[in-house]
């Protein structure tokens, strides 16, 4: 299995985080949502959905929880570490209406994405084509079955889809499109508490417990984003 890693600096609109985003290839895991299910279980987190994406959709980002999705079924690109600049779902996904900088990573089967809170991204070129909607039995925050791994594999796929879970404990996932805060309150993204294990990896060192070194924020001195971008 590889795991890469990318350093987003935050942008005027996005926070980012110091911790970098990481990307899992090569698990050799069934792409099916009880495996996924029994594996981040394990290890400290919580499956609250599976998401069937549009053709595209808003770049955004959590504020308040680190997300682990996982390819299910389908590809499709997503991109990361930017904002959308435009209304016209067109121009801010296929045009110039967009902030500079980011990734962009195809996704297929398998991929496992760790986003630390505050890590913009966006979902786009889904194939096979479908209507975004919401799969698992919920409202996205946790899955209402008396049985939530059956639950979820009788989830019928179709289009590109995604299974997210969020570490036990941490506070509900919202979600936000950018521009909302400041910079100074981007400081309270990135001081959301570091999960305690891998979602993949448990406490191996390959993974966020060596790849997300402890950051020290300054809570009393806000940075200009350029200048925090010289020090990531």
């Amino acid at each position: 299995m590889q795991v890469t890693q990318y350093r987003l600096p935050p942008t005027a609109l996005m926070p980012n985080s110091p911790y970098p985003l990481l990307h899992y290839r090569g698990l050799e895991i069934e792409p099916k949502a009880s495996k996924f299910y029994d594996l981040f279980s394990q290890n400290g987190w919580r499956v609250q959905w599976i998401y069937r994406y549009g053709e595209t959709q808003r770049s955004h980002y959590h504020s308040s929880a680190h997300e682990c999705m996982v390819v299910l079924s389908g590809t499709a690109t997503i991109r990361f570490g930017v904002g959308d600049t435009s209304l016209d779902m067109d121009d801010n996904t296929y045009g110039p209406a967009r902030e500079q900088g980011g990734v962009e990573i195809e996704a297929r089967p398998g991929d496992v994405f760790l986003l630390p809170a505050g890590t913009a991204h966006k979902t786009y070129n889904t194939s096979p084509r479908a209507d975004f909607t919401l799969l698992s039995p919920g409202d996205g925050h946790g899955i209402d079955a008396q049985d939530p791994r059956a639950a979820l594999d009788q989830v019928p796929l179709s289009g590109f889809t995604m299974l997210g879970a969020y570490p036990e404990g941490s506070s509900s996932w919202d979600s936000l499109k950018g521009g909302e805060k400041n910079f100074d309150e981007f400081r309270s993204v990135w001081t959301v508490p570091k999960p305690e294990r891998d979602p993949v990896l448990d406490t191996s060192p390959q993974g966020l417990m060596g790849l997300w070194p402890d950051v020290d924020i300054d809570l009393q001195t806000a940075e200009a984003p350029q200048r925090l971008r010289s020090r990531l």
